[in-house]
């Protein structure tokens, strides 16, 4: 994202990308090859100006995004934390501990079964286990609390 002011000799007018006015402003933004307002370069999701919080910006999936919602949308890397393979941004994901899977990633490290929505499992050390196959579940009169015990929710990618 480039922010740029007019030189002494006015150019000829630009048309925003956002709104399609003409941009006669002091100030204009450069970003995706496509000129802005600095009112209308947006996040998609929080709608923050862009031009205000930083000098950066992230689109995907048709979405432009300040650097917040891109990680919570995607993580940090917009890959799958068990194949790294790249998340489409129309993809449903699974989410733990603030990692990214696609649907058939998020499944038992020990018996590979596919986590569904509802059931319970158990991240432990960044590894998912199924309620059946999580460390300790042999013992008998374990009346300790899991360590970490959540019911799995699908997350959609929109804001």
């Amino acid at each position: 994202m480039v922010n740029s002011q007019a030189s002494g000799i006015p150019p000829a007018p630009r048309s925003c990308a956002g709104c399609g006015g003409k941009i006669a402003d002091r100030f204009l933004l450069f970003s995706m090859e496509r000129y802005w307002h600095t009112r209308c370069l947006k996040c998609s999701c929080c709608q923050a100006q862009l031009g205000d919080i930083g000098t950066t910006c992230y689109s995907k999936g048709g979405m432009i995004l300040c650097r917040s919602d891109y990680i919570r949308l995607f993580g940090h890397s917009g890959a799958c934390s068990a194949c790294g393979q790249s998340i489409p941004a129309n993809e449903m994901v699974m989410r733990a501990q603030g990692n990214v899977y696609h649907l058939k990633c998020f499944s038992c490290a020990t018996c590979r079964n596919r986590l569904m929505p509802g059931d319970r499992f158990h991240y432990i050390n960044g590894t998912i286990f199924c309620e059946h196959d999580r460390p300790g579940a042999a013992l008998l009169n374990s009346h300790l609390p899991p360590l970490q015990s959540s019911s799995v929710l699908t997350d959609q990618k929109v804001c």
